[in-house]
């Protein structure tokens, strides 16, 4: 019997679809349209990126290296405005001011939104009305807020203090001393603020699923047990999220501390956006300004880069 040869398996291919290296030709022109197209989208804002932010960017860095009033050319200086800051005690008195302004301002404006946010995310009688009123600092400007505040902490014609004397107590020395200076703004700012933290608390709270409430309640969890095992681990994207912008806007503040104290008493509210307005435009030395807000760029870079980080680390684990 003749031996047979056995033919090597063959994959078919069927006639009426084409290869992968065919149906990749295929598609590249339209892919290739389509980049372009999404490059045209994205290029008015890339440029507008390019001209109101890198590059007053790296005009101011390059102010920060001069001796200069802003008028006429600088004097290089290079590194000299950076190294004044190691040994200038108003710099450190502001940057003092602003990590106590941060530490006070960003858990209780977040407190207080994750409050609100929990209670209208319930059954609440007349919801609309409260997230309104909640909502509503958001819709006016940093000055408007601060403008309000005065009309409440004036010391000598604030509504406060016109309650405290009409109840027989005595006024508050609002803007004299500077622990009360320093309470006007810090409550002005938690007002601005807990709105917002509300708005993303409970966007947060809505996406968690009532099934895992219930299977909790089966488990013989009590509502603040529920809270506090259910709700609480689940905002955590959502806590950090809110713990880095309120960092970073807390770093930023300018406009509330100009308005209700401008720095004072004796710099006891001076922030390092106040501190840095008023080198640059008070004292003229805007080199030295201009070190102060790289500096400012440098803190505010590195809470971005850990949102960032964050939000990556979150994708990959989900």
């Amino acid at each position: 019997m003749p031996d047979t040869a056995v033919a090597p398996a063959r994959t078919a291919v069927r006639p009426d679809r084409p290869a992968s290296g065919e149906r990749l030709r295929s598609r590249r022109p339209g892919a290739r349209r389509e980049t372009i197209a999404a490059y045209g989208f994205l290029a008015p804002n890339y440029l507008l990126l390019l001209v109101f932010v890198l590059v007053p960017l790296v005009g101011a860095f390059v102010v920060s290296l001069q001796r200069t009033d802003g008028f006429g050319d600088g004097t290089f200086a290079g590194l000299d405005n950076y190294a004044r800051l190691a040994s200038d005690p108003l710099f450190w008195r502001a940057l003092g001011n602003t990590v106590l302004f941060t530490v006070l301002v960003t858990p209780l404006s977040m407190l207080l939104g994750l409050v609100a946010a929990t209670l209208l995310n319930a059954a609440l009688p007349a919801r609309p009305l409260w997230r309104s009123l909640l909502i509503l600092p958001m819709a006016v400007s940093g000055v408007a807020t601060a403008l309000i505040g005065v009309l409440v902490f004036d010391q000598n014609s604030g509504i406060l203090n016109r309650i405290l004397t009409a109840v027989g107590l005595s006024p508050v020395t609002w803007q004299s001393d500077a622990v009360p200076a320093f309470a006007t703004i810090v409550l002005a700012t938690v007002w601005w603020r807990t709105g917002f933290n509300m708005l993303i608390y409970l966007a947060g709270l809505q996406g968690i699923g009532p099934d895992l409430y219930e299977a909790a309640t089966l488990d013989g969890a009590n509502r603040p047990q529920r809270f506090r095992h259910v709700t609480v681990p689940l905002l955590g994207p959502t806590t950090f999220f809110l713990v880095v912008l309120n960092v970073i806007f807390s770093f930023q503040v300018f406009d509330i501390v100009f308005v209700l104290t401008g720095g004072g008493p004796a710099g006891a509210t001076s922030v390092l956006v106040t501190y840095a307005y008023e080198t640059g435009f008070v004292t003229r030395d805007q080199g030295y300004a201009a070190a102060i807000g790289m500096v400012l760029f440098l803190f505010a870079l590195v809470f971005a880069a850990a949102q960032y980080r964050a939000s990556r680390t979150k994708d990959v684990v989900e």
